[in-house]
């Protein structure tokens, strides 16, 4: 049997098994719920501020207390808001803003949008929010409600659909709403613009029965990857006619982030094993040639040469995707050295040098980005060490004292001296404040949706909240139909199935259990050959291997002996790294709830302002 379609992530076992509550040493059970009332009252003081002085603008200016257009003028921010106030429990004001959109809302309209943010942000956040109304079993299900946000976010997609028409299956970077792409569009677009789509435009394919959305940005992902190096890495900005890099620098940051996040939530919201394959091979090849412990740089995606000796603020994302993958230790150590540069400052800045250990010129400043934060609630739910509440109160704190504003948060322009800038982004109230609140929340004793709702979910990288409901996630590639099982007349090896036998699976660290595979398994192609399958279990049947189904080739992984390497040059070939999905002693640590930290040592979706040209 092909275990690793059957194997529930890191993720879901965080969500199945209770884990014991702790709160810092620092902050006591009192201040843990005080600090949970303050997040909820800084997200009412952006929001209120935004619906007073800027609705039904795109952004609030909460220096002036005005709004502005910045995406497409239809009221990004409360379309962006609309499942942090389900989260919160705030059906009336829920209620109205689905009502509301519902009537007023068209994109019938000549404005030029960015591929990537209309989606995270827009599509991203219609579906979520009508996955909550439209459910009796959210328990904010609302009964006037009749499918308004679905059709309009059909309707947008649809009109996202020609920037996919390229040779390459690489979407343009924008598109027009009402005239679609302009015959001067750019032909270059980021990795993370091209590859951080699938989410939401899979979940609409599921709710819409209309296969077209999830096949143009799957053929997008095949596209980037199909053009990766012979290392297994991808650069940053890539020609969609051509398919030739023009920018080569790979990294886990600018223009490329999301891309990785993607690939392994596109799996466990939809159980495609491609994207999980993918994962695999690209998580591989970025711990082997970009991580330098505990930090990250950029390299050449050919030679692996370091270009881009950086910490730039959008890598801060990378220890909570870990979390997903299962990779606690090297997360743990990675969000410690991010969260020295926020003791630092007070905030992140867009870049820090890593070699002058100093912020990067032309980076200085933070505008309100969640990914530290998203890292810490992960890390916190994962382990239940008490550092991360600290983490939490520190961010709190820095917030409030140097970003809040009359009418809501100010950008940081500049850490160093905490000067304020005149804007707020949407995703403040979309992720920011949403990780913050269920963080402390999480500490406190969970009563809210992601916690103790019907569903498992899954965040966007625009924090939107997407339901692994049935209609989304049962598979319909392996087998013939839902629920399918394998027949066992079926099931006899083929020449290129896996000649491994039970024992060596089961020193490979796999068991079953009521139904649930454990796994650890290696990064190479033979870990996804088919193998014996029991006709009493649903799932995948036996077949070609990945590369063999989908027409792909891979370089073979290069198993290496325990010793000493570290004063060998890096191999051409991506060695063999094992990742773990879920493993046994991940599990019982993270039941533990163990805080050691002896261990321990001293990063969608969107641009710093340096690289203007990401959409």
């Amino acid at each position: 049997m092909k275990d690793l379609n059957l194997v529930p992530t890191f993720l879901w076992c965080l969500l199945l098994f209770p884990l014991h509550k702790a709160v810092a040493n620092g902050v006591t059970p009192e201040e843990t719920k005080q600090l949970r009332d303050e997040v909820r009252e800084m997200f009412y003081h952006a929001f209120d501020g935004y619906m007073e002085h800027a609705f039904p603008l795109d952004e609030l200016r909460p220096l002036t207390c005005e709004g502005e257009d910045t995406l497409g003028g239809y009221a990004l921010t409360l379309i962006d808001s609309l499942d942090t106030l389900a989260l919160l429990g705030d059906r009336e004001r829920f209620t109205a803003s689905v009502e509301w959109i519902g009537k007023n809302l068209r994109f019938d309209i000549n404005k030029t949008v960015s591929i990537f943010e209309t989606t995270i942000r827009v599509l991203g956040g219609l579906l979520s929010a009508h996955l909550i109304a439209s459910d009796y079993a959210t328990g904010m299900r609302i009964p006037s409600y009749d499918n308004e946000l679905l059709d309009l976010a059909e309707d947008l997609a649809r009109r996202l659909l020609p920037a996919f028409d390229t040779p390459t299956g690489i979407p343009f970077g924008s598109v027009n709403l009402k005239y679609g792409v302009d015959e001067h569009e750019s032909k270059i677009t980021s990795t993370a613009g091209g590859g951080t789509l699938t989410l939401e435009f899979g979940v609409l394919s599921r709710l819409t029965n209309d296969p077209i959305f999830e096949q143009v940005t799957k053929n997008a992902v095949r596209g980037l990857w199909a053009r990766r190096s012979k290392l297994n890495l991808v650069g940053a900005h890539i020609n969609v006619f051509t398919g030739e890099w023009t920018q080569k620098d790979a990294g886990i940051g600018t223009s490329i982030d999301s891309f990785y996040e993607y690939l392994l939530k596109a799996y466990l919201l939809f159980g495609d094993e491609e994207y999980l394959f993918i994962f695999q091979e690209a998580y591989s090849a970025a711990m082997h040639y970009l991580y330098n412990d505990p930090w990250y740089v950029e390299v050449n995606m050919d030679s692996a040469a370091i270009v881009w000796p950086l910490f730039n603020s959008l890598q801060a994302f990378w220890p909570g995707l870990q979390v997903l993958a299962g990779d606690i230790d090297p997360a743990i150590r990675t969000h410690t050295a991010f969260f020295s540069v926020w003791k630092r400052y007070g905030f992140t800045p867009e870049g820090f040098n890593l070699a002058t250990l100093s912020v990067q010129h032309g980076q200085k400043s933070y505008p309100l980005r969640p990914e530290l934060i998203e890292s810490t609630y992960w890390l916190y739910k994962a382990t239940r060490n008490p550092r991360y509440l600290d983490a939490g109160r520190d961010i709190v704190a820095s917030l409030q004292y140097g970003a809040r504003c009359p009418c809501g948060y100010c950008h940081i322009s500049d850490v160093e001296f905490h000067k304020r800038e005149d804007h707020m982004e949407s995703f403040f109230l979309a992720e920011t404040v949403k990780y913050l609140w269920l963080l402390f929340d999480l500490a406190v004793g969970p009563d809210n949706l992601v916690e103790n709702g019907p569903y498992k979910y899954i965040f966007s990288t625009e924090g939107h909240l997407l339901p692994a409901t049935p209609q989304i996630s049962l598979l319909q590639e392996h087998c013939s139909y839902f629920g399918a099982y394998c027949n066992r007349d079926s099931l006899k090896e083929e020449p290129n199935a896996s000649d491994k036998s039970a024992d060596s699976q089961e020193t490979n660290g796999s068991r079953v259990s009521d139904g649930w595979v454990r796994t650890r398994f290696p990064l190479d192609s033979s870990s996804f050959k088919a193998s014996p399958v029991s006709g009493l279990i649903k799932g995948l049947c036996p077949g070609l291997t990945h590369a063999q189904k989908y027409g792909i080739s891979y370089l073979a992984s290069v198993d290496t002996p325990h010793e000493d390497n570290s004063a060998k040059q890096k191999d051409i070939v991506v060695k063999s790294q094992a990742i773990v999905v879920v493993s046994d002693q991940i599990s019982n640590q993270s039941l533990s709830g163990d805080g050691n930290d002896n261990n321990v040592k001293e990063s969608t979706e969107r641009e710093p302002e340096s690289d203007p040209s990401q959409s």
